[in-house]
């Protein structure tokens, strides 16, 4: 009788369901944008270990299922089809515009619900889909304040607007040369370059000798990096002017001291308001700087579990509504999330980088 007791227990637990809720990371872990990457990751991590400790999302366990999409559109749609057979209906991604474009058609699918803390491009949430959301800006919010610091500030000089093969290259640099032109400004170089050391070489000596003052370029942080660096080796040191995608110490690192000085177009600082400062005193408890788009990692997966602490659910229909339905205290402030699943927080603002890291341009 007592044998026959515990196998009944056994059996019981076995059968019990899961306490967990499982929420998918699609980050890239690999390609030229692990750095971003890595500090998403590294805010969700610590979100879901700040909201555990307070009862997860509606008393659930959060356990992370972090997935690996290189920035890559076709990974991208693999990721996705991974956490739809998984039964993963609440996902923090992708980074890369082009990867959460193509995944969130496999989302809408199913109804799962996806939050980016770093795709900007317009198009993400411009197609009405109801169940995506990010919390970072949009690339032509950014692409406008490139244009009126551009105007603004260097009027009176020649300036090139460079790109690569990128799409998110492609789409800053052709939004922010639009937004200049409408102003009333032509720039008097706009080209497309494949990057490598050789191709920085001779794009460097071509634009010294056309006398180029002002470069825009939207390019990664291992790119940029690499083509100011060149340039300054070569005698070439105009004002560079970047984008959020070198918002990481990995640019500085290449750049080296050719990094000082040059401005970039990023989010508002989270690490300055006062709702975020308990989360950045733990970060560098650990002795980790939340830089970048660490503390929107946090956000995406705070927004989430906010949600659906609100409606007592973990149904993504019902967070999906209670997103756009509610406001929430975040570290980035009180926030909530238009029609689109924009986030109603303020956008880009203009930063310098000095000394291996950025501040804002306009700081005394």
């Amino acid at each position: 009788m007592a044998l026959a007791g515990v196998s009944v227990a056994s059996i019981a637990v076995c059968a019990a369901p899961t306490t967990d809720v499982v929420i998918g990371v699609a980050v890239p872990r690999s390609g030229a944008y692990v750095a971003v990457g890595e500090q998403v990751l590294r805010g969700v991590e610590a979100a879901a270990r700040d909201l555990n400790a307070k009862g997860g999302l509606d008393g659930r366990t959060i356990r992370l299922d972090v997935q690996d999409d290189a920035c890559d559109s076709n990974k991208a749609v693999a990721v996705a089809n991974h956490y739809a057979t998984s039964d993963v209906r609440l996902v923090v991604g992708h980074v890369c515009s082009n990867a959460s474009i193509a995944a969130s058609d496999v989302y809408a699918g199913n109804g799962t619900v996806m939050i980016t803390a770093a795709s900007v491009a317009a198009k993400l949430t411009d197609r009405g889909l109801p169940n995506v959301f990010r919390v970072c800006g949009r690339d032509d919010d950014q692409a406008k304040l490139s244009a009126t610091v551009l105007a603004e500030r260097f009027r009176d000089r020649k300036i090139a607007i460079l790109s690569d093969q990128t799409p998110a290259s492609r789409n800053l640099a052709a939004a922010t040369k639009e937004n200049l032109n409408r102003i009333g400004i032509n720039e008097a170089v706009s080209t497309q370059f494949t990057p490598s050391d050789a191709d920085a070489m001779a794009l460097a000596d071509r634009l010294r000798e056309a006398g180029i003052a002002v470069v825009y370029y939207g390019g990664d942080a291992r790119e940029m990096g690499r083509l100011v660096r060149i340039s300054a080796e070569r005698g070439f040191k105009p004002q560079w002017f970047g984008t959020s995608a070198i918002a990481t110490q990995e640019f500085a690192a290449i750049a080296g001291p050719a990094s000082n000085g040059v401005l970039m177009t990023f989010y508002l600082d989270p690490r300055r308001k006062p709702e975020a400062a308990q989360a950045v005193q733990a970060f560098k408890a650990e002795g980790t700087e939340p830089e970048g788009s660490t503390l929107y990692g946090y956000a995406a997966l705070q927004a989430l579990a906010a949600a659906g602490n609100f409606a007592r659910s973990t149904d993504p229909r019902r967070i999906a509504a209670t997103l756009h339905a509610e406001r929430f205290d975040l570290v980035l402030g009180a926030v909530g999330f238009d029609a689109k699943g924009d986030v109603t927080a303020q956008g880009y603002v203009l930063y310098v980088w000095k000394d291996g890291a950025f501040t804002y341009a306009n700081a005394n």
